[in-house]
């Protein structure tokens, strides 16, 4: 997917965070990570990689906030995907703004995170 549709969400709001943490399995890709040999070629949510490079493009940290039981897999399907250097750093608890994504990171989900975000810092 292009991050075109992504850049366009983004730019519709004035107050972006400066870090955004993504959790991996079911909001990354459809699946748990820790049920797939190292060998599995991971095949991403349709909007997850638009996303990311719509984030990174504007600027935008993003880290990793996952409870996979094997995160040198988890690691290694971010590498395959080329998106591992994207991240920042991986977090276990932060004080952030966080929005349950049930099917997968969306457009939608994206917009509902801004929005959520930019009410929260602007009060």
């Amino acid at each position: 997917m292009s991050n075109d549709e992504a850049e366009q969400i983004i730019g519709l709001h004035g107050t972006l965070p400066r870090l955004v943490v993504f959790d991996l399995d079911y909001t990354l890709w459809p699946f748990y990570c820790d049920l797939f040999h190292e060998d599995h070629a991971p095949d991403p949510y349709p909007h997850a990689l638009g996303i990311l490079h719509a984030l990174k493009a504007r600027g935008i940290d993003m880290a990793i906030a996952s409870r996979s039981r094997t995160p040198e897999i988890a690691r290694l399907f971010l590498e395959k995907l080329g998106v591992r250097s994207m991240f920042v750093a991986e977090v276990s608890k932060m004080g952030v703004t966080s929005i349950l994504v049930r099917r997968g990171v969306t457009l939608d989900s994206l917009r509902q995170g801004l929005s959520d975000f930019e009410q929260k810092s602007t009060g």
